[in-house]
């Protein structure tokens, strides 16, 4: 299995290859264009690391409201106390059964 050193390693190196890559392509850009889009690397990259950002986002306040929407709300605090109660009562009564059980 691999160790988490060796992860840790992987990942450090597979981030800095992206960080220098997107410097690249941001700031000394080789002269090629994408005739599909209309748009040099640059303006790719741009438009793609915006694109991330903004799905990233989105993603997690949808995240957010369909955990709201599918979560039950909450039991009121009447209801948590009359359980609480009755919970009470019945180790009560077992209690006194079992002493009276002992006393005989």
């Amino acid at each position: 299995m691999v160790s988490d050193r060796t992860i840790g390693i992987i990942l450090m190196v597979v981030s800095a290859i992206v960080i220098l890559a997107y410097f690249w392509l941001l700031f000394i850009p080789p002269s090629i264009h994408i005739p599909l889009l209309n748009v040099t690397i640059t303006e790719f990259i741009i438009r793609l690391t915006v694109m991330i950002g903004v799905l990233g986002v989105f993603g997690i306040l949808a995240w957010i409201g369909y955990t709201l929407a599918t979560t039950p709300p909450p039991k009121p605090i009447e209801e948590i106390e009359k359980e609480i109660e009755e919970e009470l009562k019945k180790l009560e009564t077992e209690t006194k059964k079992e002493g009276e059980a002992q006393t005989k």
